[in-house]
């Protein structure tokens, strides 16, 4: 990806809009587990769908939550002692060989990870307005990388999707068995 993971500090103006959705999500996240958790202790659930609830946490905070520092440390450009998120050029392997922006996926794939583990209709009225609140945030993020990388974010746009990584996973696998 480019110089910051939608963070809205790509250098150029701050505003505070920018910060908007993704202060939202993560009020709307942490809602989910505290209503979960403390509220609902006592509802009847699925158990099997609890588990993949469980277990959708843990892959995806581990594959696009982790996964980006190190390919960004490893392949970024990252000054010693800078955060990951300042990568001086495009990070097109690993992980973001298969998705622009990882751990924005992460968000979503716990939004539903709370609503498969909890289930119970107000986590999933919390989690609902995690994917478009997130999808701004996606844009964003794809707008600034084009500001600071240009033409060469642009062709990573059209071999990589911007969160869809099952199609990313396609689209890779193809690619490999040229």
């Amino acid at each position: 990806m480019g110089m910051s993971e939608g963070n809205g500090m790509s250098g150029k103006s701050f505003s505070w809009m920018s910060f908007v959705p993704v202060t939202i999500v993560t009020v709307l996240f942490i809602s989910q587990i505290a209503v979960g958790v403390y509220l609902l202790p006592d509802v009847s659930q699925i158990d099997v769908l609890a588990y993949v609830g469980v277990g959708l946490y843990v892959v995806s905070g581990l594959v696009f939550g982790g996964l980006p520092v190190f390919e960004f440390r490893k392949k970024g450009g990252v000054k010693s002692g800078e955060s990951y998120i300042h990568t001086t050029q495009v990070v097109d392997t690993g992980i973001y060989s298969i998705v622009r922006h990882p751990q924005y996926v992460t968000f979503m794939l716990w939004a539903v990870a709370g609503m498969l583990l909890f289930q119970h209709w107000i986590v999933v009225l919390l989690g609902v307005p995690i994917f478009p609140l997130t999808y701004i945030d996606l844009i964003k993020a794809d707008n600034d990388a084009i500001k600071t990388f240009g033409d060469e974010y642009r062709d990573y746009m059209k071999r990589v999707p911007r969160a869809n990584f099952l199609l990313g996973i396609l689209r890779y696998l193809r690619q490999r068995r040229k």
